[in-house]
C-alpha cells in the first residue's frame, strides 16, 4: 500500500512540474513573435502606431519577430490601406511597410 501511494505523489509531482513549464513557456512566448500582445506596453505601441499613421484602426498587436525586439502593430489606415508599423520596446516607431497578408479582425479589405 505504501508503494502505491509513493508512485501516486509521484506521478502527482511530474504533472505538477509538467504544468509549470507549460506556464512558464507560455509567459515566455516561445519568441515566434505570432502571438497577440496585450498590456500597457501593447497599448502604448499601438497610440505611437496610431500617430505615426495619422490615425486609422489598429487591427492586431503582436510581438516583433525576425530577431527584433517591441512590437508589431497592424494598422488600417483612414484611405483604407493596412500598414505594419515596427515599435521599439521604449514605444518610438522604428518603420512602418505596406502589409499584404490580409490579416487582421476581418481579413483584410474588401475587394468590391
Amino acid at each position: 500500500m505504501k508503494t502505491n501511494r509513493k508512485l501516486l505523489i509521484a506521478g502527482a509531482a511530474v504533472l505538477a512540474v509538467a504544468a509549470g513549464g507549460v506556464g512558464v513557456a507560455k509567459a515566455v512566448g516561445g519568441g515566434d513573435g505570432d502571438e497577440r500582445a496585450t498590456g500597457p506596453a501593447a497599448d502604448r505601441a499601438a497610440a505611437a502606431a496610431l500617430e505615426s499613421t495619422g490615425g486609422g484602426k489598429v487591427l492586431e498587436i503582436e510581438r516583433a519577430d525576425e530577431g527584433r525586439q517591441g512590437y508589431e502593430v497592424e494598422v488600417r489606415k483612414t484611405d483604407g490601406g493596412t500598414v505594419e508599423v515596427h515599435v521599439t520596446p521604449d514605444g518610438k516607431v522604428a518603420g512602418a511597410e505596406a502589409d499584404d497578408d490580409k490579416g487582421g479582425e476581418d481579413g483584410g479589405k474588401d475587394d468590391d
